[in-house]
């Protein structure tokens, strides 16, 4: 890393862009200022390489198009798989976290290969997952940097399995989170396909052997594997999670947590009242 200045990608924005993603690196980069270091953000576009070089990468959501230009691009540029080896810190937010997968599967049927940096797949919920969420890493590889609930506004069609490789950031208390195929909002949190029959909704059996939907019995959200952080956490989620926001920078500095960034006004009450709201 260039001691300067902390570089922070925003990966592809013209398809990955829908949510207002592009403030996570907006957040890295003022909190990286108030800690004493100059940052840049760099936007890398659909048609230009994407640099191994970078500090951080973020990428967002997108509708199914955008998800098929991104995956078509991620894999004939190898570059963030690259970085990836390098342990350079990643953050992928909804449509970004099924692009990453091995593959995903769209409302109408059609598979589409991933990039192949996480081992998930994605198939259609059923039901649209729209609404405010809260996930807790508690009990999870991320418990100690991570010692409070993450929120966020999740807006998503897709269900995303876990394979062997991936663990959950968090276990959802609040909202659908990952999601199962196939079942409507509200039996997410595990309810059985029968259940699901029973209340009139169409569930899918179709699992793929080696992933899961649930841990415990206990529906997650988001995935840690390796250096990659995925979320389908709006809001934007940097905002609105600083821990999150400063193990991203702990990482990419290799500084040890907690980082003494000065506390921003309102920034606690803003989660408190956010967290109030949800429960």
């Amino acid at each position: 890393m260039n001691e300067s200045t902390l570089r922070i990608g925003i990966l592809m924005p013209e398809v990955l862009g829908t949510y207002g993603d592009g403030g996570n690196a907006v957040v890295l980069a003022h909190r990286a200022k108030l800690l004493g270091y100059q940052s840049e953000i760099v936007h890398v576009s659909c048609t230009e390489a994407i640099p191994e070089s970078l500090d951080i990468y973020t990428l967002g959501g997108g509708e199914d198009v955008a998800q098929t230009i991104a995956s078509r691009r991620l894999l004939t540029d190898r570059g963030l798989e690259r970085a990836v080896q390098k342990q350079k810190p990643v953050l992928a937010i909804c449509a970004a976290f099924q692009v990453l997968g091995t593959w995903y599967t769209d409302a109408e049927g059609r598979r589409t290969e991933g990039a192949g940096l996480l081992d998930v797949v994605t198939l259609p919920q059923g039901a649209r997952a729209i609404g405010e969420l809260i996930n807790s890493p508690s009990g999870l590889p991320l418990e100690r940097e991570l010692s409070e609930p993450l929120t966020g506004f999740e807006n998503h069609g897709g269900a995303t399995l876990l394979g062997r490789d991936a663990s959950p950031l968090g276990f959802v208390t609040s909202g659908i989170g990952n999601g199962q195929p196939g079942v409507a909002p509200g039996l997410a949190d595990g309810a059985s396909a029968a259940a699901g029959v029973q209340q009139g909704h169409e569930v899918s059996r179709e699992i793929p052997e080696g992933y899961r939907a649930t841990e415990d019995g206990k529906a997650m959200e988001g995935c840690v594997q390796g250096s990659i952080i995925a979320t389908y956490l709006h809001g934007p989620c940097l905002a609105r999670n600083p821990q999150l926001a400063d193990l991203l920078l702990a990482r990419a500095l290799r500084i040890p947590l907690p980082l003494a960034v000065p506390e921003i006004p309102g920034l606690q009450r803003l989660r408190q009242e956010r967290l109030a709201a949800i429960k």
